[in-house]
């Protein structure tokens, strides 16, 4: 009997070691992710389910596209950008600012006008053309997709000249949003994302652009030049393509 305690308590710094290892959150890092703003809702979602999951924490940051890649041009210390276009994330790759072979589709996008007030959108979007409202929010359309995406299809309604003494931009999505949710613009083109959650449409009225009516807004990721070995990185591109993170990204009116 006592050969065997003499030998348990020899083997217990190795028991102890490997059971580190073994415990959940031992060995957890964390990610700095530029999101796009479009992206907030479920991104914040998806960051706790991630953490939950693998034990690796997500560190957001919301902005626009464009002015994530002036700061990543830059040397910002961001591990992933998840992106509002698929232009940008080619470029970052292209330009030697991130590893070209992670970049993928995460989701795409759909465009969404919308009113704050039940029964003002219908269901084809014909409220533009009339005159009793005074304030159209956009997204910029030089920093942000959306807003170029918001461009495309009056310009595609014929819409241009007539409503562009009455649109307002927001530097991105998010403040689009805002101007329209504060009731300071009665309509704006918004993120389907933003005003739907479980395929529901959360308040007001909105239209559907069809994605006819725009280039497709093809939302990428890339892992950004330094993080390629970061463990915490490489796990969360992994969970983004896995069916958990993917019911989130549906929930909100993304496709793939």
């Amino acid at each position: 009997m006592p050969d065997v305690i003499v030998a348990s308590a020899r083997s217990l710094p190795l028991l102890l070691a490997i059971a580190s290892l073994l415990t959940p959150g031992a060995r957890a890092e964390e990610v700095s992710v530029a999101v796009a703003a479009n992206f907030t809702a479920p991104m914040q979602e998806i960051a706790r389910l991630f953490e939950q999951d693998t034990g690796h924490r997500a560190v957001l940051s919301f902005g626009a596209t464009g002015k994530f890649y002036a700061q990543i041009a830059q040397g910002a210390p961001f591990g992933i950008l998840l992106a509002a276009d698929d232009r940008t994330p080619e470029r970052i790759g292209r330009e030697g600012l991130g590893d070209p072979q992670t970049r993928f589709t995460y989701a795409i996008g759909q465009l969404a006008l919308w009113s704050r007030q039940p029964g003002y959108v219908d269901a084809e979007g014909r409220v533009l053309a009339r005159n009793d409202w005074q304030h159209l929010a956009i997204a910029n359309p030089k920093l942000a997709p959306y807003g170029q995406a918001a461009m495309e299809t009056l310009a595609r309604m014929g819409l241009t000249d007539q409503v562009q003494g009455r649109v307002v931009q927001g530097e991105n999505i998010a403040q689009a949003y805002q101007f329209v949710a504060s009731g300071n613009a009665e309509l704006g083109f918004v993120a389907l994302s933003q005003v739907m959650q479980g395929g529901q449409l959360r308040a007001g009225s909105a239209w559907i652009v069809p994605a006819d009516m725009h280039r497709p807004i093809r939302q990428d990721a890339i892992v950004l030049k330094g993080a390629q070995a970061n463990p915490a990185a490489v796990a969360l591109m992994q969970y983004l393509r896995g069916e958990r993170a993917r019911a989130v990204i549906r929930a909100y009116g993304y496709a793939f």
